[in-house]
């Protein structure tokens, strides 16, 4: 019985042991267990260049430019209404013939369109009556007169026949004017009507098609548009902002896309009261002569000229690097190092330089060639 019991007691002690041995390992040093900071690097400046050999990489002086500040708007070409005119029928009918199209250039008088009309007809029938009418009344007022003088006849009734020989006359007119007014010519009897240009220049509508009907203007648009293109409107819009670079009768230089050497003048002749909701702009119209190049519908740029002088950089055109849609210059910043530098350009000089509207002033120094400099980088 004692042995046992010895047995149960180291038992027991070696069990407690074992679970003061398990209950210590459960207490780990925090710090132990903890993952190790993290080291912070600063990035390096993607702007920031060092060179082996500055020498390599010549400096200029960015130079001194004064010029009026300047809008640039874009715009489109459009007709003068004022030199558009329409081209009509007064007769109604079918159009048997289309002698012109959309685009075409007419001279005035020129034939458009042939319309068959039974309006001719009745109004040549009205004429014709009218004539008759007229030589049966001037016949009988000469009876009348003769009988008159052998006192055959009262003065009243003479009266009477001149009277109806006036009306005669008065109605031959009226059906010869309307005779007129539909197109027609009162010495060739034809229900055919002819279409005129009334002036010379563009067709810049049409509005019908070979056998299609002709209505009377006050039931249809007009069959055609001649524009004179001489001179032309040229519609901007400008922003509520720049409004204060615009003012009635100041000129504009006008830049087209097609003809990028051709630059032509235009005078501002209307600036919109109202302005666009949406994109907060109101239209600028310019008048401008045509010098045989501009065309309906034609894109172009207008510059506008205020009295504000405004002082901006100019480098040489190898001095602005682009790169990714955007424009950037070389700054000097110490030994051996440049910095890139965002710049806005601007127009091209006379002399090959270009202006700087922001980025850099008059002044600074840059890089002369900034593409190879980036090529160096790049390397």
């Amino acid at each position: 019985m004692k042995v046992t019991k010895v047995a149960v007691g180291c038992l027991v002690t070696v069990s407690c042991l074992a679970l003061l041995s398990c209950g210590s390992g459960s207490k780990a040093d925090p710090a132990a267990e903890a993952p190790p900071p993290a080291k912070v690097e600063s990035e390096a400046d993607v702007n920031l260049v060092t060179v082996e050999d500055a020498a390599k990489f010549p400096v200029i002086v960015a130079g001194r430019l004064e010029s009026s500040a300047t809008l640039t708007a874009n715009g489109a070409v459009f007709p003068d209404v004022s030199r558009q005119v329409p081209a009509i029928s007064l007769a109604s009918g079918r159009a048997i013939q289309v002698l012109a199209r959309i685009g075409d250039t007419v001279r005035k008088d020129q034939i458009l369109l042939r319309v068959q009309s039974a309006d001719i007809s009745g109004a040549y029938q009205d004429y014709l009556k009218a004539v008759a009418d007229e030589k049966l009344a001037r016949a009988q007022l000469e009876r009348a007169r003769v009988l008159t003088d052998k006192g055959a006849l009262a003065q009243k009734d003479l009266e009477v026949s001149e009277n109806v020989e006036e009306d005669a006359k008065v109605t031959v007119d009226t059906t010869l004017a309307h005779l007129k007014e539909l197109g027609a010519d009162p010495n060739h009897v034809s229900d055919i009507v002819d279409v005129r240009a009334p002036i010379s220049g563009v067709l810049t509508e049409q509005n019908v098609t070979a056998g299609a009907g002709v209505k009377t203007p006050d039931n249809s648009p007009n069959l055609f548009t001649v524009s004179d293109l001489s001179e032309v409107w040229i519609i901007c819009d400008v922003y509520e902002n720049d409004l204060e670079f615009v003012k009635l009768g100041q000129y504009a230089d006008v830049h087209l896309s097609a003809y990028p050497k051709l630059s032509l003048k235009g005078r501002i002749s209307d600036i919109g009261p109202i302005l666009d909701p949406s994109i907060r702009t109101a239209k600028v119209r310019l008048q401008v002569s045509n010098p045989g190049v501009l065309r309906v519908g034609m894109f172009v740029t207008a510059s506008f000229h205020s009295g504000r002088t405004e002082v901006r950089a100019s480098v040489p055109t190898t001095a602005i690097l682009h790169l990714h849609d955007r424009e950037w210059a070389y700054e000097p910043v110490g030994p051996r190092k440049f910095r890139r530098v965002e710049v806005v350009g601007g127009n091209t000089l006379p002399d090959g330089s270009q202006e700087v509207t922001s980025g850099i002033v008059p002044g600074d120094k840059v890089v002369k060639n900034a593409l190879i400099l980036q090529s160096t980088v790049e390397q």
